[in-house]
């Protein structure tokens, strides 16, 4: 069969194929980057897909490239919108999702070769999962980076997902698979930063099933202006509210002191930044295992002192230097 003969029949499969997967990329003043995002998706081997590109008012060229990916490829779906911020983005990105599956990437963002058609195996070879977790190569690009990669495990328990697994410290929006009933009255928090904190938990409350596997990566990109490079007091109490909205449903559960310690380190940045009183109320630590020595003084300083206490010793320390 003549080359171009059959890239027109698959063409025309590809027009007829139902979404599987809805890939959401929220676009804002990304004009230098977006094509490489686009284009590790679209060279992805799994092709029964929607890409949706959510230009959320840029005022670059972000439009006219989002138009141009759209003039090549019928999967790609373009809205324009005016600005409400990544939260408003995503959430317009739900709302017109077809796939039976959501995932999302950030525009500055791409993911690795074959990455979709291994996950989309995986979900499909477990057909009761309702989220699956995958690698990421963190701060790509910068003296930081690393790679998070969790371990393959089937979690029945959304407790034990977000406790055991410390889905806390990870709940990136965008190395994740979703079912897309999971989203049935659960949106991104408009005006929030740090949304994805506010945002999984609720997701869990619709999950069954939860997977992470160590296959697939990807690329969260250094980006010296990104919200983790520039968090002040404002997204500090933002992430601490975030947490405290859902701190109490995991109360007295197995890995429960480590979740708290991990928020209590949160209340010490914003106290130490901002010079406020503690929120956060004091919760006895029952178990230090899994801590790290410096956490642990700190649960022990909790049990004897408190947490207000805690905090005023804690931004003294850091006043004088003897804490870095």
């Amino acid at each position: 069969m003549p080359p171009d003969i059959f890239k027109l029949i698959l063409y025309f499969c590809i027009l007829d194929m139902d979404a599987k997967l809805s890939i959401i990329i929220p676009v804002y003043k990304v004009k230098d980057t977006l094509d490489r995002c686009v284009d590790s998706i679209m060279k992805q081997d799994f092709t029964p897909m929607e890409v949706i590109l959510v230009d959320d008012g840029s005022p670059d060229e972000c439009p006219r490239i989002c138009d141009k990916w759209a003039a090549v490829d019928s999967r790609i779906k373009v809205i324009h919108k005016s600005n409400g911020g990544l939260s408003d983005a995503r959430n317009a990105g739900i709302d017109n999702a077809q796939g039976e599956y959501i995932t999302f990437v950030d525009s500055d963002d791409y993911l690795d070769e074959g990455t979709l058609s291994i996950l989309m195996r995986t979900m499909e070879s477990c057909p009761e999962t309702d989220l699956l977790e995958y690698p990421v190569y963190r701060f790509y690009g910068s003296p930081r980076q690393s790679i998070f990669m969790p371990e393959r495990r089937t979690y029945h328990s959304t407790d034990e997902y977000w406790l055991y697994g410390e889905a806390y410290s990870h709940s990136y929006a965008w190395n994740k698979i979703y079912r897309r009933t999971v989203f049935n009255g659960v949106r991104f928090p408009k005006g929030k930063v740090f949304e994805d904190v506010y945002t999984l938990p609720e997701i869990l409350q619709n999950v069954n099933v939860a997977v992470t596997v160590e296959c697939g990566m990807y690329f969260y990109c250094h980006n010296q202006n990104g919200i983790t490079n520039k968090a002040g007091g404002k997204e500090l109490q933002m992430l601490l509210e975030a947490h405290m909205n859902v701190i109490d449903r995991f109360v007295g559960k197995p890995h429960f002191d480590k979740y708290y310690m991990h928020v209590v380190n949160i209340q010490l940045s914003l106290c130490e930044i901002t010079g406020c009183e503690p929120a956060l109320k004091r919760i006895r630590i029952k178990s230090f295992k899994g801590m790290p020595a410096n956490t642990r003084v700190k649960a022990a300083a909790i049990n004897i002192l408190g947490i207000k206490t805690l905090c005023r010793l804690f931004k003294a320390m850091k006043k004088t230097g003897v804490l870095r």
